[in-house]
């Protein structure tokens, strides 16, 4: 599949990486505001074109999907730009600003007979899978912690007074949106929508959360996510059941699964190596959905990606955390 990018952040750069590896898409064009950025970027992964006019990019047809990791508040204009010239869309998370881009952003591509997807990782591969599939064992759930918690080397700016993008509302920022995604996806698959969303933001100078708590109640259960960018955090992700608990090494990359039986008190590694490349696994998975046209996975993408952003939502109206894509 002959794919572009936008973006030239290392993010994007993982991504040529875990596409070239899945065998699946040829690069052939790359995006960038600065004609020298897009030129290096393009040279230095054998990409035929390059071009700083996003239009002129989306109509070209030597295209069919782009890959778009631009800052998160631009996502949802230069998304539409792409479906609306019936090219396929994979944007990294978080996909958008909120719930109303989302839908439209759904019905534009549903018009143009394209798909729409959100670039997450770690429910992709074969240990969310071995995951899913074993989360019986465990018994009824009783609770669950999943902390996604990194230091930020961008925070250091934002201490000595700057504004970096993913602590800016300007362009979407904060802890929730940026990091807490990925033990969200991992809630929102296995357990699925929450009966009640409550949020606890460390709020900072520039209005969004450089980290926070959020509690999913679930029936007979919580599910704690912590998630930040101005802390680190060693403990891993665990989910508890009354006859079993899961643990995760990491909620992104899932890259280690113990079972702990409560009764024999004995732990068992479940999980199976994986491609250091971990973002080879949605590329494979994306691709094939949209070469076999298959709805009901896409329908399953779709639900997961609307829950998951409607929680953000929510978490941020609790807080009155506000972007400038919301007004």
């Amino acid at each position: 599949m002959k794919y572009a990018t936008v973006g030239t952040g290392w993010i994007t750069e993982s991504f040529i990486q875990a596409a070239r590896l899945s065998e699946q898409y040829e690069l052939v064009g790359v995006y960038s505001r600065t004609e020298n950025k897009a030129k290096q970027l393009a040279d230095q992964y054998d990409a035929l074109h390059f071009f700083t006019d996003l239009e002129e990019m989306a109509r070209s047809e030597k295209i069919v999907a782009v890959y778009i990791a631009s800052p998160n508040s631009l996502h949802f204009e230069q998304a539409l730009t792409f479906l609306k010239n019936k090219k396929h869309v994979i944007c990294e998370k978080p996909i958008f600003s909120n719930t109303a881009e989302l839908e439209e952003a759904y019905r534009t591509a549903e018009e143009n007979g394209v798909f729409l997807f959100e670039a997450i990782r770690n429910i992709h591969t074969p240990n969310f899978k071995i995951l899913k599939e074993n989360l019986h064992h465990a018994g009824p759930l009783r609770s669950a912690i999943l902390p996604y918690m990194k230091y930020s080397s961008r925070y250091d700016s934002f201490l000595k007074g700057e504004e970096p993008n993913i602590f800016s509302s300007e362009y979407s920022g904060g802890a929730l949106v940026d990091l807490g995604v990925y033990p969200l996806y991992l809630a929102v698959c296995l357990f699925g929508e929450p009966k009640k969303v409550s949020y606890h933001p460390v709020v900072l100078r520039s209005g969004v959360d450089g980290s926070g708590t959020l509690l999913l109640d679930y029936e007979g259960f919580v599910c704690t996510i912590l998630c930040s960018k101005i802390v680190d955090s060693i403990i891993p992700c665990e989910i508890h059941g009354e006859t079993g608990t899961f643990i995760l090494e990491d909620a992104a990359p899932i890259s280690e699964i113990k079972f702990h039986d409560t009764r024999t008190k004995e732990s068992q590694i479940v999980s199976v190596d994986q491609e250091d490349q971990n973002m080879v696994y949605e590329c494979i998975n994306i691709a094939r959905i949209i070469e076999t046209n298959n709805q009901e996975a896409y329908e399953q993408l779709k639900d997961w990606s609307k829950i998951v952003l409607k929680i953000t939502d929510e978490a941020r109206k609790q807080n009155h955390i506000v972007f400038k894509a919301d007004q």
